[in-house]
């Protein structure tokens, strides 16, 4: 019998095109998507030629008990879990979000270790996990620790997650385990708190700063999880590769916000570092965005990894490098800006709160 995959997360963009991807691999009997809400239209980008393997959906929300019956039901033996992120599709509260997260997570893993046909996990992480101060070293490499925790957002929920995984690798050292730290996800139909930041009409900066970025493009993101989903293949004579363990993904080279900012063609407006997180607070108050005090620091000091590891172990080198990824990304965002009636509510709102503190 061949694989059976569970697919994660397949309401957004990423679960979607990867949910895609995997059918047409060889091998591969059935991929079964998960997820609170319904999966998105396929990706033309992942059609493809050839056989593909059967699709079929189980709307379960995995803070429930329910995942367990879905892996059972199906005979999963690989996971995918992509359904950890910044933002979740139908939750608008963060409490909400941190719950789908961690919590789900933490029930997944609970299923997962429970089956005894599951032999593949694999789990999607952030870069974030490393943080962003002005004491980290220049590059991050897998091994290093950070300065310090994340204390909020999506990098808390990561770093959370990827410790409870590491539990789950210590309990069954049957199951191959691989957690991908991923850059900043850019590409023509990017959806994250980043991606709207660059989608206003003027980037506040911090003031006397001009951080280092990397980004990953979606279409290498989806390459490094079909990889990874995927048994190894014969590395050297006699010893094949083991793409279990934990690895940064990123396009090589970096750029500074303000080359960012040349490339989108947008002004930028440098302000002092607490006026920034200000801003940041009053965007999700007024929800015009979820930017997150983890972005307030990334777009303050910049963060820079290592992908020695991804290019010796599993032999791919991204195919986008971080310049190129983030042009693609700029191509389809020439002049798309926050839709008018999102910032007009904003403004409303924006002025209302300013009202109050005077």
């Amino acid at each position: 019998m061949g694989k059976v995959v569970l697919v994660t997360g397949v309401a957004r963009q990423l679960g979607a095109r990867f949910a895609e991807r995997i059918r047409r691999e060889p091998g591969v009997d059935l991929v079964v998507g998960a997820d609170v809400l319904p999966p998105q239209a396929p990706d033309p980008r992942e059609a493809g030629d050839g056989p593909r393997a059967p699709y079929v959906f189980s709307h379960v929300d995995l803070r429930r008990p329910a995942i367990a019956r879905v892996l059972a039901e199906h005979d999963v033996d690989t996971v995918v879990h992509l359904n950890v992120s910044a933002t979740n599709p139908g939750a608008t509260a963060r409490s909400a979000v941190k719950e789908i997260n961690v919590i789900g997570s933490m029930q997944l893993l609970g299923a997962c270790q429970q089956s005894a046909l599951v032999r593949r996990l694999v789990v999607k992480s952030t870069t974030g996990v490393y943080g962003s101060t002005p004491r980290d070293p220049a590059v991050f490499t897998e091994r290093t620790p950070p300065k310090t925790l994340p204390a909020d957002g999506f990098a808390k929920d990561a770093a959370e997650i990827e410790g409870y995984v590491r539990g789950f690798a210590r309990r069954r050292p049957d199951v191959a385990v691989t957690v991908l730290r991923f850059a900043n996800l850019v590409g023509p139909s990017a959806d994250t708190p980043l991606a709207s930041y660059f989608a206003l009409p003027v980037l506040p900066t911090a003031l006397g700063h001009d951080p280092r970025l990397q980004f990953v493009h979606e279409d290498d993101a989806v390459e490094v999880l079909r990889l990874a989903a995927l048994e190894p293949v014969a590395g050297l004579p006699d010893r094949p590769v083991d793409r279990s363990g934990t690895f940064n993904v990123a396009g090589d080279g970096v750029l500074l916000l303000s080359q960012c900012a040349r490339r989108l063609g947008r002004p930028t407006l440098p302000v002092l570092r607490p006026a920034l997180g200000w801003a940041a607070s009053l965007a999700r108050q007024t929800r015009a965005m979820d930017f997150a005090p983890e972005q307030v620091g990334l777009l303050t000091h910049g963060r820079v990894v290592d992908t020695s590891a991804l290019r010796e172990v599993f032999g791919y080198r991204p195919a986008y490098s971080t310049p190129e990824a983030f042009a693609d990304f700029a191509a389809g965002q020439r002049g798309a800006l926050l839709p008018p009636e999102r910032l007009a509510a904003a403004a409303d709102r924006l002025a209302t709160l300013l009202s109050k503190r005077s």
